[in-house]
C-alpha cells in the first residue's frame, strides 16, 4: 500500500486522534521553521546592535516572499486535499505539478524585482546609512536563493495532504540542522571559511533550503507520485493556475497584510532608534517559539477540513474546529504566563544592550497575553479556507490588520510610546480572535443545517 492510499483516513475515525496524529510529527518541523530565524538572529546578535537592527528590517520583506509562496501552497493543498477526499488522485497530481511550476515562476519574478529595488524599499522602511549596507549584503544573497526558499513553504502542506506529515517534518528538520551548522561557519569564518558577517546568515539559509528542496521534490515525485512533468498536461496549466489562484489570491492578500503591517510597525519603531527595531526583530523571532505547538496543529487543519468537505463530513469539521480552538485558548494562557516570567532570560540570550533588553522584555510581557486568541484567529482562517470560503478568511485578516492593528499601533504610539504600539497588538489579537470564532461557528452551523435540508 502506498502513502496516497492512506489519505481517506482523515475523513473517518476519531477527529481528535486524527488531528493530533497529523500534528505530532509536524511539531519537530514547526520547531525547525522557528529555529531557522532564531539561529540566524542569535548568531547575528553577536555582531552587535546595528547588524541585529539590519536583520530586523529584512523581516517584513522576507515574510512577503514566503507568504506569497505559502498562499500558492494553500491553494494547491486545499484543491489536492479536496480531490483526494473524493478519491481523485489524477486531479491531485495535476494540481500539485502545476502548483510547483507556478511557484517557481512567481519566486523568480519576485526575486528579480526585489534584487533591483533593495535600496528603495529599505530606505522607505526607515533604514539609514549604518544599516542599509548590511541589509544589502543580506538581501542580495537571499534573493539569489529565493527559489529554494519558496518551494519548501508551499511543499509541506502538500505532503500533509498526502498523509505524509512525517516526511514534511523530516525535510524541514534537515534544513534547520544544516542551517544551524553552517551559520557560525559562514558568519564568523570558522574552519578557514571567510567571515561573511550578516551575508553569511543568508548564505547558510539558502544552502540549507536548497538541500531541503531537493528532498521535497523527491518525495513529491517518487514517493507520492504527485509531481509528474509531461507534455500532455501542459495545456491544462492555465486552468490549474486559475483554480489555484481562486484560493491563492484571497490567501495571498491575507498573508501579505502581515508583512505590510510588519513593515508599517517597523517604520513606526524606527522613530525610537536602532534599539527599538533590534528588540522588536529579536522578539518577533522569539515569539515564533510560542507558536510552534499550535502551528503544528494549524498546518494540519486545512487538509483535514478540505478532505472532509470533499467527503461531505461537515460534522467532523465542526468537531475539529471546537477541538482546535479550545486547545489554542488553553495553550495560549499557559504560554503567556511562561513568557511573562521568562522575558528577562530571553532578552539576556540576545543582547547585552540595556535599552534593547528593556524594549524586548516589554514586547514579550504585553503581547504574549494575546497569543491564544491570535491562534484562534489563525485556526478560523484555516477552517474558512478548507470550507472553500477564502474570501471570508481575507476579510477576517483585513479586520485584523487594516481596521485594528495599524490604527491602534499609531494611536498607541501617539499616546503611550513604544508600549502603546505593543498594547495595540494585544487589543487586536484579543478582538479578532473573538470575532473569528463567532463567524466560523455560524458558518459551520449553517453548512450543517443546509446539509440536513438537502438530506431531507
Amino acid at each position: 500500500m502506498n502513502e496516497t492510499s492512506k489519505m481517506p483516513q482523515l475523513t473517518h475515525g476519531s477527529v481528535k486522534r486524527t488531528l493530533f496524529r497529523m500534528a505530532f510529527p509536524m511539531l519537530a518541523g514547526t520547531i525547525a521553521m522557528s529555529a531557522y530565524n532564531l539561529a540566524d538572529t542569535w548568531y547575528v546578535s553577536m555582531l552587535g546592535t546595528v547588524p541585529l537592527a539590519a536583520m530586523g528590517f529584512t523581516f517584513p520583506v522576507v515574510m512577503l516572499l514566503t507568504f506569497v509562496a505559502g498562499s500558492i501552497g494553500t491553494g494547491v493543498t486545499t484543491l489536492s486535499s479536496h480531490a483526494i477526499g473524493k478519491g481523485d488522485h489524477e486531479t491531485a497530481s495535476r494540481i500539485v505539478t502545476h502548483g510547483v511550476l507556478f511557484t517557481m515562476m512567481v519566486a523568480v519574478s519576485m526575486a528579480i524585482v526585489g534584487y533591483n529595488s533593495i535600496d528603495i524599499v529599505f530606505t522607505r522602511l526607515g533604514a539609514d546609512a549604518l544599516t542599509l549596507p548590511l541589509i544589502g549584503d543580506y538581501m542580495r544573497t537571499w534573493y539569489l536563493g529565493a527559489l529554494s526558499m519558496a518551494l519548501p513553504m508551499m511543499g509541506n502542506g502538500i505532503l500533509i495532504a498526502s498523509g505524509d506529515s512525517k516526511g514534511a517534518s523530516r525535510f524541514m528538520v534537515l534544513g534547520m540542522a544544516i542551517n544551524v551548522i553552517l551559520d557560525p561557519i559562514m558568519i564568523f569564518g570558522w574552519f578557514g571559511f571567510p567571515a561573511l558577517g550578516i551575508m553569511g546568515a543568508a548564505l547558510a539559509t539558502i544552502i540549507s533550503q536548497a538541500i531541503s528542496t531537493t528532498w521535497l521534490l523527491y518525495l513529491l515525485s517518487v514517493k507520492h507520485r504527485l509531481l509528474k512533468l509531461s507534455l500532455g498536461s501542459l495545456p491544462l496549466f492555465l486552468q490549474s493556475c486559475r483554480s489555484i489562484l481562486g484560493f491563492a489570491i484571497p490567501s495571498g492578500l491575507s498573508m501579505m497584510l502581515m508583512p505590510i503591517s510588519a513593515a508599517v510597525i517597523t517604520a513606526l519603531l524606527s522613530r525610537y532608534g536602532h534599539e527599538a527595531v533590534a528588540a522588536s526583530g529579536a522578539a518577533s523571532r522569539i515569539e515564533m517559539f510560542a507558536f510552534v505547538i499550535p502551528m503544528a496543529l494549524g498546518i494540519s487543519m486545512t487538509p483535514f477540513i478540505s478532505q472532509n468537505m470533499g467527503a461531505g463530513r461537515i460534522d467532523r469539521i465542526r468537531e475539529g474546529k471546537n477541538i482546535a480552538t479550545t486547545f489554542a485558548i488553553m495553550y495560549g494562557g499557559f504560554i503567556a504566563v511562561v513568557f511573562y516570567l521568562a522575558a528577562p532570560f530571553m532578552a539576556g540570550i540576545f543582547t547585552d544592550d540595556h535599552e534593547v533588553s528593556r524594549i524586548l522584555i516589554s514586547y514579550v510581557r504585553i503581547i504574549s497575553f494575546g497569543y491564544g486568541m491570535m491562534e484562534v484567529h489563525r485556526y478560523c482562517g484555516f477552517v474558512m479556507i478548507g470550507m472553500h470560503k477564502p474570501a471570508s478568511a481575507t476579510l477576517l485578516n483585513v479586520l485584523r490588520v487594516l481596521i485594528l492593528l495599524i490604527p491602534l499601533s499609531y494611536a498607541g504610539a501617539h499616546y503611550y510610546g513604544i508600549k502603546g504600539i505593543f498594547a495595540g497588538r494585544l487589543i487586536t489579537d484579543l478582538t479578532v480572535g473573538t470575532v473569528g470564532l463567532i463567524w466560523v461557528t455560524r458558518m459551520v452551523n449553517s453548512a450543517i443545517a443546509a446539509e440536513r435540508v438537502t438530506a431531507n
